[in-house]
C-alpha cells in the first residue's frame, strides 16, 4: 500500500488539515485502476482517507471530492471557487472548446441567458413534434432477432439530433460524423495527450475539425432562412439588448450539445433497456403504462403522464450517470471539510461514485424504480445524492431535452418490441471514457 502523504502544506497559523493522499503507481498514478473499476477503486479511498483525498491521475495531482456534501459545495460554487473552464479544458478543451459547459461565470451566464431561448417550453414542444416521427422511422428499420443495442440506438439517437438539431439528414456522412463524435469523446481519457497519428488525442482533433466543417457550412444558410431546428435558434438567438452568438460560438455550441444528446442519451437508453430485459415484469408494467396511454407517439403533454417510465429513467441514470466525474481546478484557496485545498488544484466530484453510496441508498446496485416513488422518493435523502445533470450555474441546460427523447424513444420501443437477455448475462461496462456497454449489448428482440 502506498504511502500516505499530504497534498500541499498548510499555511503558517491555520488550524486546517492538509488533504491526505498517495500518488499511486509511478507515472501512472491510479490512472489504470480509476479507467478499470472507478466505483471499487474510489470506495477504497473513501474507506481509507475519506471524502477528500488525492492521487496522481491523467498526469495530474488530482483531489478526489467524494459524496453528496461534496457535490453540493462544489456544484453550488458560492464564492466563484471553482473553474469549469480549466477543469474540464485539460481533459476535453481541445475537442469541445468554448462549450456551454466549458466557459465560467460571467460569460458562461451570458451564453447561458441566450441559448435558454433554445430550451424554452414551446422549443421542446417542437423538438418532440420533429423527434416522434423520425424515431418511429427509424425503429421500424430494426429486425427480430438478436441485435446489439448499443450501436443500434447510438445511430437513432445521431439521426435524431441530426434532424432536430439541425434540420436535416446527414445521408452519406453518417459514419464519418459518428466516428468523429466518438473519437472526440474517447480523446480526453488519452494516457499520450499530445497528437501522434494513430493515437486518441490525434484522432479527437482530427474529428474536431470535421465536426467544425459540418456546422460551418450550414451557418450561412441557417441565418438567412431559420427553421424550427435548434441550429438555425442559436444562430438567431439575442438577448434584450441585441446581443447574438458570432459564428465561431454557435460551431462550438453546436458540437457540443449534438454531442450531448447523442452520447449521454444512448447511454441512457442502453442502461434502461438492459435492466428491463433483465427485470422482464418492470418491462411489462411500463409497456402496459404506454399501451394505456393509447398513442403510438407522445406529445409535450403527455410526458408527466408515464410516472413507470420517468422513475425507470431516473433508476437508470443513478445506476450509470452518463457523465461519471466532473473535473474542477481551484481559482483560490479553499477550506472544505477541515481542509486546505490550494489554489491551482484541480479537484473532482464523481456522481458514478455517489450513486453507489450505500450510506444514501439501500441496495444500491439493485434496480428498483420505485426508490423514486412518492412514497419513498430515496433521492430526497439529500439534495445532491441525485446529481446526473449536476447542479447549481452549470446544472445542464438540456436536461428537459434529454427526459423527453428518453420517454419518447422508450414509449415507442415498448409498444414495438419485448426484448431479453439471458439470465445469467451482466452487462460489461466500458468505464475509460463516458460509460457504455463493453459487448454492444446483445438482446434478442421480438416484434409485437
Amino acid at each position: 500500500m502506498a504511502t500516505i502523504t499530504p497534498l500541499a502544506p498548510v499555511p503558517a497559523g491555520s488550524t486546517l488539515k492538509p488533504v491526505p493522499g498517495d500518488a499511486g503507481l509511478p507515472l501512472i498514478g491510479n490512472t489504470l485502476a480509476m479507467m478499470r473499476d472507478p466505483v471499487t477503486t474510489l470506495r477504497q479511498r473513501y474507506d481509507r482517507f475519506g471524502p477528500v483525498s488525492w492521487t496522481h491521475l491523467f498526469g495530474l495531482k488530482m483531489v478526489q471530492m467524494l459524496g453528496p456534501d461534496a457535490n453540493q459545495f462544489v456544484l453550488m460554487n458560492r464564492g466563484d471557487l471553482f473553474s469549469n473552464h480549466q477543469g474540464w479544458s485539460y481533459f476535453i478543451g481541445p475537442f469541445f472548446h468554448r462549450g456551454i459547459m466549458l466557459l465560467d461565470f460571467e460569460e458562461h451566464r451570458w451564453h447561458r441567458r441566450i441559448m435558454q431561448q433554445a430550451f424554452q417550453r414551446e422549443a421542446l414542444r417542437g423538438y418532440l413534434q420533429r423527434m416522434a416521427p423520425r424515431t418511429e422511422e427509424g425503429l421500424s428499420h430494426w429486425s427480430e432477432g438478436p441485435v446489439k443495442l448499443l450501436p443500434a440506438l447510438k445511430q437513432l439517437t445521431l439521426d435524431l439530433a441530426t434532424d432536430v438539431f439541425m434540420g436535416r439528414e446527414l445521408g452519406d456522412q453518417t459514419d464519418r460524423i459518428n466516428r468523429a463524435f466518438i473519437d472526440t469523446v474517447r480523446a480526453g481519457t488519452s494516457l499520450v495527450r499530445f497528437p501522434v497519428p494513430g493515437l486518441g488525442w490525434s484522432k479527437g482533433l482530427r474529428g474536431r475539425r470535421v465536426l467544425e466543417r459540418l456546422f460551418m457550412d450550414d451557418i450561412g444558410a441557417k441565418r438567412a432562412a431559420p427553421d424550427s431546428d435548434l441550429f438555425s435558434m442559436l444562430c438567431q438567438a439575442r438577448t434584450e439588448d441585441g446581443h447574438e452568438f458570432s459564428d465561431e460560438d454557435v460551431v462550438s455550441h453546436m458540437i457540443f450539445l449534438m454531442m450531448a444528446a447523442h452520447d449521454t442519451t444512448t447511454i441512457t437508453l442502453c442502461t434502461l433497456l438492459y435492466h428491463l430485459a433483465r427485470e422482464p415484469q418492470w418491462q411489462e408494467r411500463l409497456r402496459e403504462e404506454s399501451l394505456a396511454l393509447g398513442k403510438p407517439w407522445l406529445e409535450h403533454e403527455d410526458l408527466d403522464k408515464l410516472p413507470g417510465i420517468g422513475m425507470a429513467m431516473k433508476e437508470a441514470l443513478r445506476l450509470c450517470a452518463p457523465v461519471p466525474s466532473m473535473p474542477r481546478r481551484t481559482v483560490k484557496d479553499v477550506e472544505y471539510d477541515g481542509f486546505h485545498i490550494p489554489a491551482g488544484t484541480f479537484i473532482n466530484i464523481a456522481p458514478f461514485f455517489t450513486h453507489s453510496m450505500e450510506e444514501y441508498w439501500p441496495d444500491p446496485e439493485r434496480f428498483d424504480p420505485e426508490r423514486f416513488s412518492d412514497a419513498r422518493r430515496e433521492d430526497r435523502v439529500h439534495p445532491y445524492a441525485w446529481v446526473p445533470f449536476g447542479g447549481g450555474a452549470h446544472k445542464c441546460i438540456g436536461l428537459h431535452f434529454a427526459e423527453m427523447q428518453v420517454k419518447s424513444v422508450l414509449h415507442q420501443m415498448l409498444l414495438r418490441f419485448r426484448w431479453e437477455v439471458p439470465d445469467d448475462y451482466e452487462m460489461p461496462l466500458d468505464t475509460r471514457s463516458l460509460p457504455v456497454p463493453a459487448d454492444g449489448l446483445p438482446v434478442t428482440l421480438e416484434r409485437l
